[in-house]
């Protein structure tokens, strides 16, 4: 006999209170051992449109709700005995009869009117000539949305859905057709599935996996038990699925707009090699050590009861794989400090005489084409293209900066310092010398943040593996690096490279706003673009506030009173995050927590976020990050962009650089929000917030 478990499931189940999870667990795992056993209580549903729904016994009150066949058991539901009836009562699985998914339909006529099409605030009498609201799916026949995976007792209410209803209807519909009428109502042009033989298992369709799992084994019930919050773990989208599985001819890459579940399916792709190939070793890595430690967790999620998995999907930041391997094959590097890279360029310019370089263009050069691309001779540095430095140079100025650039790299060779481009330049040398590689694959994640020299050194470590690459990433949210081509070095995902557009983090109205940061279509250097439009959201909220401030102590005020009411609506401190531009703006964003009497926690690379403290930091700590509700303050005309990356630029030419990237970190901070985002400034804010505002 089957076992399978629902989505449906997994989030009624994270409703229960522990004691109550716990007991309904107990059963779950006796469901499955033996469902025949005598000690379990099943009650038929005689009012459930299902007939193959019942009840089972957890306590005096809990109920598991089931779909039970002669050849299976289908864990649905789970409640209080009054509400999981009710529930039941509502809903039927059934084949789709047009798609041949299985699905889980709400029943049309036993949902009150009132309910589905209320609008959230009350109406206002229209005026007598006001227009009717444009019906956004009239023009399509019932066979067409049911092509769609619109259940048929459905198809008359969508074809009514206005703007104003849409929402209201969807939530009732599969999540296939959930994700076409959104992409339909936003004017993509979209193709239906071909539809399932009729003689195919209706369980098996790609779009009946996104809610339905088998599982063969008590570990595995434990798993999807123990972690219900993460239905991610359990259930994968279709076309995540295929990314996961697919074997590919070269480095592969996923990208996306945040929140549509590229760091998801790095995930699933890691422990899917390690499954498949059952003697390597998997890499997987991000570029920061809290972003790591929280991919560590997730992979504990995902196989936590298959420790021969575990054991062989080493999660590390980028800077630890680099470190850890240096101290394997050279000794225990000794990193050079920012500070002291500033020192040795400043000290340089001083003793090269005939030049009017600002110390912020040095420093740019020096990290954006000198160390990251790892030159060493006058050669190399006069035939270096520089991507990414718009600040035209002729052949004469080059001389007097490699002259500068020569006395910085003597200065670090004399302390026995490096840069991280140094531990992984000398990393790449020694892979092109070895047999066998440290890692058989490697899967990174906020791929867009890799460096020249990290870039060498995976497409080194995968020279002869066509498929040992795999890259998680948005364009646009490139903060750190500059542009540069991944072809050039040996990493080219031209014809693998995917874009995801479902968003599952963030509300419709969030995403909407924060894509007018960014253009609808974003290109890398190579050519490969990810467009931006088609993205969807897969659920409603409230618009995002912006608010102007007349000073700092107006912020504060605003800011505290919103955290409060965010606390009182059920938010945890945890679930909320406050960010800013720059160190320089921090005091605002510890004053407006303080003034909501709440306690907080600042992110940095060592400290992450804590149960029961507000989340504060700069944008750049923000990436990876999520949160129910997010403020992001301090956004003045003169903070972002920020006022002296602007007044340093030599080069109007660079200006363009300076605001993308300032754009994309705007853009980072406001898509950390789930639910609720706020914006604040003091006036005048920020052009950018005029942008966000755009069309609203």
């Amino acid at each position: 006999m089957e076992f399978r478990i629902a989505d449906t499931f997994t989030d009624s189940l994270g409703r229960l209170t522990a004691q109550e999870q716990k007991a309904a667990k107990t059963t779950a795992f006796d469901l499955q051992l033996d469902p025949a056993s005598n000690g379990l209580s099943f009650h038929k549903l005689d009012r459930a449109k299902d007939s193959n729904f019942w009840s089972v016994r957890v306590n005096a009150d809990i109920r598991i709700i089931v779909h039970r066949t002669a050849a299976s058991i289908l864990l649905v539901y789970v409640d209080h005995h009054d509400d999981a009836y009710k529930w039941a009562e509502r809903r039927k699985i059934e084949r789709h009869p047009t798609t041949g998914a299985m699905q889980l339909v709400e029943v049309r006529e036993r949902v009150e009117e009132v309910e589905i099409f209320k609008p959230k605030e009350a109406p206002v009498a229209p005026a007598p000539t006001a227009k009717p609201a444009a019906k956004l799916f009239d023009n399509l026949r019932k066979f067409e949305l049911m092509a769609f995976g619109v259940p048929e007792e459905w198809v008359n209410d969508v074809r009514s859905a206005t703007e104003d209803t849409l929402f209201d209807i969807i939530e009732h519909l599969p999540q296939e057709a959930q994700e076409a009428l959104l992409k339909l109502a936003v004017g993509e042009k979209i193709q239906p599935p071909e539809p399932a033989p009729v003689e195919a298992d209706p369980f098996a369709h790609p779009d009946a996996q996104r809610r339905f799992r088998v599982l063969t084994n008590a570990d595995e019930l434990k798993q999807a038990l123990d972690y219900p919050w993460d239905k991610w773990a359990i259930f994968l989208h279709p076309a995540q699925a295929d990314l996961v599985e697919r074997s590919f001819s070269g480095p592969a890459r996923v990208s996306g707009s945040a929140g549509t579940g590229k760091t998801i399916v790095a995930l699933h792709r890691a422990v899917h090699l390690a499954r498949v190939n059952t003697d390597a070793t998997i890499l997987l890595t991000t570029f920061s050590k809290p972003l790591a430690n929280a991919l560590r967790i997730k992979l504990t999620s995902l196989v936590g009861g298959e420790p021969q998995i575990a054991s062989r999907v080493v999660v590390k930041a980028l800077p630890a794989v680099g470190y850890d391997l240096y101290t394997e094959w050279f000794g225990q590097p000794q990193i050079a400090a920012p500070a002291l890279i500033r020192s040795l360029i400043t000290k340089a310019a001083s003793e090269v005489e005939g030049h009017r370089f600002s110390l912020h263009f040095l420093v740019g050069e020096w990290n954006d084409i000198v160390d990251a691309w790892q030159l060493h001779s006058w050669d190399e540095y006069r035939d270096v293209s520089r991507l990414g430095r718009k600040t035209r140079i002729g052949g004469k100025q080059r001389e007097i900066l490699w002259a500068i650039f020569e006395r910085v790299r003597a200065g670090l060779a004399e302390r026995r310092v490096a840069t991280w481009p140094d531990v992984f330049g000398q990393l790449t040398e020694k892979l092109t010398q070895k047999s066998t590689m440290p890692y058989d694959f490697s899967v990174i994640d906020e791929a867009q943040d890799l460096g020249v020299a990290e870039a060498r050194f995976f497409a080194a470590m995968a020279a002869d593996r066509g498929d040992g690459l795999f890259f998680a990433g948005d364009l646009g949210q490139r903060i750190f690096q500059q542009p540069f081509s991944w072809k050039a070095l040996g990493l080219d995902v031209r014809g693998r490279s995917f874009t995801l557009r479902i968003n599952y983090r963030t509300s419709h109205q969030i995403r909407l706003h924060a894509d007018r940061l960014l253009p609808a279509t974003v290109s890398d250097v190579d050519g490969n673009t990810e467009a931006r439009r088609g993205t969807v959201s897969m659920f409603d909220g409230p618009p995002p506030a912006v608010v102007p401030c007349t000073d700092a102590e107006h912020e504060c005020r605003i800011v505290g009173e919103w955290i409060k009411d965010r606390l009182k609506e059920g938010c945890a401190p945890s679930e909320m995050g406050v960010f800013v531009r720059s160190d320089a703006e921090m005091k605002r964003a510890r004053a407006a927590v303080k003034a909501a009497d709440i306690h907080a926690v600042e992110l940095n690379d060592k400290v992450e976020v804590e149960t029961g403290a507000v989340a504060i930091s700069t944008m750049h700590f923000a990436k990876g990050l999520e949160f129910r509700s997010v403020v992001v303050m301090a956004c003045d005309d003169d903070v972002i962009p920020q006022s002296v990356r602007i007044e340093s630029v030599a080069d109007n030419a660079d200006l363009e650089e300076v605001y993308n990237t300032e754009r994309h970190l705007l853009y980072v901070a406001c898509t950390r929000a789930r639910d609720h985002l706020l914006v604040t400034g003091i006036t005048p804010v920020s052009e950018f917030v005029d942008d966000f505002l755009q069309g609203s």
